[in-house]
Protein backbone atom coordinates (compact mmCIF):
# COMPACT_ATOMS: atom_id res chain seq x y z
CA UNK A 1 0.00 0.00 0.00
CA UNK A 2 1.38 3.33 -0.73
CA UNK A 3 0.52 6.46 0.57
CA UNK A 4 1.53 9.87 -0.90
CA UNK A 5 1.32 13.60 0.45
CA UNK A 6 2.61 16.70 -0.76
CA UNK A 7 4.34 19.84 1.35
CA UNK A 8 4.38 22.60 -0.49
CA UNK A 9 7.22 25.12 -0.05
CA UNK A 10 6.70 27.78 2.94
CA UNK A 11 8.11 31.36 2.54
CA UNK A 12 10.28 32.60 5.61
CA UNK A 13 7.95 35.66 6.21
CA UNK A 14 4.54 33.03 5.98
CA UNK A 15 6.63 31.04 8.64
CA UNK A 16 6.69 33.69 11.04
CA UNK A 17 3.50 33.92 12.00
CA UNK A 18 2.85 29.94 12.45
CA UNK A 19 1.43 28.63 15.75
CA UNK A 20 2.69 24.81 16.75
CA UNK A 21 0.04 23.22 14.56
CA UNK A 22 0.82 25.10 11.80
CA UNK A 23 4.52 24.60 11.86
CA UNK A 24 4.09 20.79 12.83
CA UNK A 25 1.93 20.24 9.57
CA UNK A 26 4.37 21.95 7.60
CA UNK A 27 7.74 21.00 8.17
CA UNK A 28 7.37 18.04 10.67
CA UNK A 29 7.31 14.31 9.32
CA UNK A 30 5.45 11.53 11.06
CA UNK A 31 3.66 8.31 10.74
CA UNK A 32 6.69 7.26 7.94
CA UNK A 33 6.76 4.07 9.54
CA UNK A 34 3.60 1.44 9.31
CA UNK A 35 4.16 -2.75 8.92
CA UNK A 36 2.73 -3.14 5.37
CA UNK A 37 3.22 0.32 4.01
CA UNK A 38 4.87 3.02 1.64
CA UNK A 39 4.43 6.36 3.28
CA UNK A 40 6.06 9.20 1.09
CA UNK A 41 6.20 12.96 1.71
CA UNK A 42 6.93 14.84 -1.67
CA UNK A 43 8.17 18.19 -1.05
CA UNK A 44 8.70 21.41 -2.95
CA UNK A 45 12.17 22.00 -1.51
CA UNK A 46 14.46 21.09 -4.32
CA UNK A 47 11.51 17.95 -4.85
CA UNK A 48 12.89 15.96 -2.41
CA UNK A 49 11.37 13.22 -1.17
CA UNK A 50 11.18 11.50 1.86
CA UNK A 51 9.64 8.67 3.49
CA UNK A 52 9.79 4.91 4.60
CA UNK A 53 8.77 1.75 4.25
CA UNK A 54 8.23 -1.56 6.77
CA UNK A 55 7.54 -4.49 5.10
CA UNK A 56 6.81 -6.78 7.99
CA UNK A 57 7.47 -10.12 6.05
CA UNK A 58 5.74 -9.34 2.76
CA UNK A 59 7.14 -7.78 0.05
CA UNK A 60 6.44 -3.90 -0.91
CA UNK A 61 7.31 -2.49 -4.07
CA UNK A 62 8.03 1.12 -4.83
CA UNK A 63 7.19 2.14 -8.66
CA UNK A 64 4.53 4.33 -10.01
CA UNK A 65 4.71 7.91 -8.08
CA UNK A 66 1.91 9.84 -9.54
CA UNK A 67 3.44 13.32 -7.67
CA UNK A 68 6.58 12.54 -9.95
CA UNK A 69 5.15 12.77 -13.38
CA UNK A 70 7.09 9.75 -14.48
CA UNK A 71 6.06 6.02 -15.28
CA UNK A 72 8.12 4.82 -12.56
CA UNK A 73 9.82 6.85 -9.42
CA UNK A 74 13.11 6.20 -10.53
CA UNK A 75 12.89 7.04 -14.46
CA UNK A 76 14.21 10.71 -13.33
CA UNK A 77 15.40 10.19 -10.18
CA UNK A 78 17.79 9.16 -7.61
CA UNK A 79 17.88 7.09 -4.16
CA UNK A 80 19.18 6.12 -1.02
CA UNK A 81 17.72 4.03 1.68
CA UNK A 82 18.89 3.22 5.36
CA UNK A 83 18.08 0.68 7.45
CA UNK A 84 16.52 1.26 10.61
CA UNK A 85 15.62 -1.90 11.35
CA UNK A 86 16.38 -6.48 11.33
CA UNK A 87 17.47 -7.89 8.20
CA UNK A 88 15.69 -6.72 4.71
CA UNK A 89 16.48 -7.76 0.96
CA UNK A 90 15.52 -4.81 -1.74
CA UNK A 91 15.83 -5.68 -5.63
CA UNK A 92 16.03 -3.27 -8.43
CA UNK A 93 16.78 -3.26 -12.23
CA UNK A 94 17.82 -7.02 -11.81
CA UNK A 95 19.70 -6.57 -8.99
CA UNK A 96 19.47 -7.70 -5.02
CA UNK A 97 21.14 -6.45 -1.86
CA UNK A 98 20.86 -7.83 1.60
CA UNK A 99 20.72 -5.39 4.29
CA UNK A 100 21.60 -4.75 8.25
CA UNK A 101 20.78 -2.27 10.50
CA UNK A 102 23.11 1.01 9.71
CA UNK A 103 23.71 -0.32 6.15
CA UNK A 104 22.64 2.31 3.06
CA UNK A 105 21.77 1.10 -0.12
CA UNK A 106 22.12 3.89 -3.27
CA UNK A 107 19.99 3.95 -6.30
CA UNK A 108 20.59 5.58 -9.64
CA UNK A 109 18.30 7.14 -11.91
CA UNK A 110 17.06 3.99 -13.94
CA UNK A 111 17.19 1.15 -11.52
CA UNK A 112 13.24 0.93 -12.12
CA UNK A 113 10.86 -0.42 -9.23
CA UNK A 114 12.23 -1.05 -6.02
CA UNK A 115 11.05 -4.24 -3.98
CA UNK A 116 11.68 -4.33 -0.17
CA UNK A 117 11.50 -7.20 2.18
CA UNK A 118 12.12 -8.62 5.40
CA UNK A 119 12.68 -7.29 8.62
CA UNK A 120 13.68 -4.15 7.75
CA UNK A 121 12.55 -0.55 8.13
CA UNK A 122 13.45 1.22 5.14
CA UNK A 123 13.98 4.86 5.73
CA UNK A 124 13.41 6.41 1.83
CA UNK A 125 15.32 9.60 0.69
CA UNK A 126 14.96 10.64 -3.59
CA UNK A 127 16.17 13.82 -5.48
CA UNK A 128 15.59 14.55 -9.04
CA UNK A 129 19.24 13.31 -11.11
CA UNK A 130 20.69 13.78 -14.48
CA UNK A 131 22.27 11.13 -15.32
CA UNK A 132 22.64 7.30 -13.42
CA UNK A 133 25.09 6.06 -11.19
CA UNK A 134 25.63 2.98 -10.30
CA UNK A 135 23.53 0.83 -7.65
CA UNK A 136 25.90 0.48 -4.65
CA UNK A 137 25.76 -1.09 -0.94
CA UNK A 138 27.58 1.03 1.80
CA UNK A 139 27.90 -0.01 5.10
CA UNK A 140 28.99 1.61 7.79
CA UNK A 141 32.34 -0.09 7.69
CA UNK A 142 32.81 1.56 4.45
CA UNK A 143 31.25 5.01 5.37
CA UNK A 144 33.62 8.09 5.70
CA UNK A 145 33.83 8.55 9.43
CA UNK A 146 33.90 12.12 11.52
CA UNK A 147 34.23 12.55 15.21
CA UNK A 148 33.15 16.13 15.93
CA UNK A 149 32.41 18.09 19.26
CA UNK A 150 33.30 18.25 22.91
CA UNK A 151 32.12 16.94 26.49
CA UNK A 152 32.80 20.72 27.69
CA UNK A 153 29.78 21.64 25.04
CA UNK A 154 27.91 18.50 25.34
CA UNK A 155 28.09 17.63 21.44
CA UNK A 156 30.46 14.91 21.38
CA UNK A 157 29.30 13.19 18.07
CA UNK A 158 30.08 10.56 15.32
CA UNK A 159 29.30 11.45 11.93
CA UNK A 160 28.75 8.45 8.97
CA UNK A 161 29.15 9.93 5.74
CA UNK A 162 27.24 7.41 2.85
CA UNK A 163 26.31 9.00 0.27
CA UNK A 164 28.72 11.82 0.04
CA UNK A 165 31.43 12.89 -2.38
CA UNK A 166 34.53 11.68 -0.23
CA UNK A 167 32.61 7.90 -0.54
CA UNK A 168 31.12 8.01 -4.17
CA UNK A 169 29.25 9.98 -6.78
CA UNK A 170 25.68 10.86 -6.88
CA UNK A 171 23.56 14.19 -9.06
CA UNK A 172 22.66 15.59 -6.26
CA UNK A 173 21.89 13.56 -3.28
CA UNK A 174 23.86 13.87 -0.20
CA UNK A 175 23.24 11.43 2.87
CA UNK A 176 24.35 9.97 5.99
CA UNK A 177 23.70 9.73 10.04
CA UNK A 178 24.68 11.23 13.27
CA UNK A 179 25.40 9.39 16.26
CA UNK A 180 25.46 11.51 19.71
CA UNK A 181 27.76 9.82 22.30
CA UNK A 182 27.26 9.31 25.83
CA UNK A 183 26.30 12.47 27.69
CA UNK A 184 26.06 14.55 24.98
CA UNK A 185 22.59 15.81 23.81
CA UNK A 186 23.60 18.74 21.02
CA UNK A 187 23.61 17.92 17.47
CA UNK A 188 25.14 20.70 15.07
CA UNK A 189 26.36 23.80 16.90
CA UNK A 190 27.10 26.12 16.02
CA UNK A 191 24.02 26.14 13.96
CA UNK A 192 24.33 27.05 10.26
CA UNK A 193 22.03 27.64 6.83
CA UNK A 194 22.58 26.68 3.30
CA UNK A 195 20.73 28.53 1.10
CA UNK A 196 21.93 26.21 -1.93
CA UNK A 197 20.40 23.19 -0.57
CA UNK A 198 17.84 22.02 1.59
CA UNK A 199 17.83 19.61 4.62
CA UNK A 200 15.93 16.82 6.04
CA UNK A 201 16.33 15.08 9.25
CA UNK A 202 15.14 11.68 10.84
CA UNK A 203 15.24 11.17 14.66
CA UNK A 204 15.91 7.86 15.76
CA UNK A 205 17.19 5.41 18.42
CA UNK A 206 15.05 7.15 20.92
CA UNK A 207 13.79 5.70 24.24
CA UNK A 208 9.44 6.27 23.29
CA UNK A 209 9.93 8.76 26.25
CA UNK A 210 12.15 10.94 24.84
CA UNK A 211 11.96 13.74 22.64
CA UNK A 212 14.49 16.15 21.08
CA UNK A 213 14.03 20.17 20.98
CA UNK A 214 14.23 20.64 17.33
CA UNK A 215 15.28 24.70 16.32
CA UNK A 216 14.27 25.70 13.29
CA UNK A 217 13.48 28.87 11.70
CA UNK A 218 15.77 32.53 10.90
CA UNK A 219 18.65 33.13 12.86
CA UNK A 220 16.94 35.73 14.12
CA UNK A 221 12.83 34.08 14.43
CA UNK A 222 14.10 31.09 15.74
CA UNK A 223 11.49 28.44 16.11
CA UNK A 224 11.09 24.92 17.61
CA UNK A 225 9.35 21.35 16.92
CA UNK A 226 9.07 18.86 19.81
CA UNK A 227 10.25 15.68 18.11
CA UNK A 228 9.81 11.77 18.99
CA UNK A 229 11.44 8.51 17.77
CA UNK A 230 11.15 8.14 14.24
CA UNK A 231 9.82 11.65 13.42
CA UNK A 232 12.10 14.55 11.22
CA UNK A 233 11.80 17.46 10.25
CA UNK A 234 11.82 19.31 6.63
CA UNK A 235 14.54 21.94 6.56
CA UNK A 236 14.19 24.86 4.06
CA UNK A 237 17.03 26.30 2.64
CA UNK A 238 16.39 29.69 4.64
CA UNK A 239 16.19 27.81 8.16
CA UNK A 240 18.96 26.68 11.05
CA UNK A 241 18.35 23.37 12.22
CA UNK A 242 19.79 22.04 15.43
CA UNK A 243 18.66 20.07 18.27
CA UNK A 244 19.23 19.14 21.42
CA UNK A 245 17.76 15.82 23.28
CA UNK A 246 16.24 14.89 26.39
CA UNK A 247 17.97 11.51 26.12
CA UNK A 248 20.20 8.96 23.42
CA UNK A 249 19.65 9.98 20.09
CA UNK A 250 21.05 9.41 16.23
CA UNK A 251 19.80 10.91 13.23
CA UNK A 252 19.51 10.68 9.21
CA UNK A 253 20.30 13.88 7.33
CA UNK A 254 19.84 14.32 3.74
CA UNK A 255 20.19 17.07 1.54
CA UNK A 256 19.40 18.24 -1.93
CA UNK A 257 20.11 21.50 -4.23
CA UNK A 258 22.93 22.99 -6.07
CA UNK A 259 25.48 21.24 -5.01
CA UNK A 260 27.40 18.11 -3.15
CA UNK A 261 29.83 20.00 -1.31
CA UNK A 262 29.20 19.25 2.71
CA UNK A 263 30.97 22.17 4.03
CA UNK A 264 29.13 24.87 1.89
CA UNK A 265 27.49 26.33 5.22
CA UNK A 266 26.51 29.87 6.36
CA UNK A 267 27.60 29.41 10.09
CA UNK A 268 25.61 31.60 12.52
CA UNK A 269 26.73 32.60 15.79
CA UNK A 270 25.16 31.09 18.57
CA UNK A 271 25.09 34.24 20.65
CA UNK A 272 23.22 36.10 17.90
CA UNK A 273 20.26 33.59 17.53
CA UNK A 274 16.98 35.08 18.68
Amino acid sequence: MLNVITRHAVHQDHAKTMDTDALRANFMTEGLFEDGKINLIYTHYDRLIVGGAVPAGEPLTLDYVAECGTKTVLERREMGIVNLGGSGRITAGGDAWTMERGDVLYLGMGAGPITMNGLGRFYIVSAPAHKPYPNRLIRPQDSKEVRLGDATTSNKRVINQFIHPLVMESCQLVLGYTTLLEGSVWNTMPTHTHDRRMEAYLYYNMDPAARVVHLMGEPQQTRHLMIGNEQGAISPPWSIHAGAGTGSYSFVWAMAGDNTDFTDMDFQETADLK
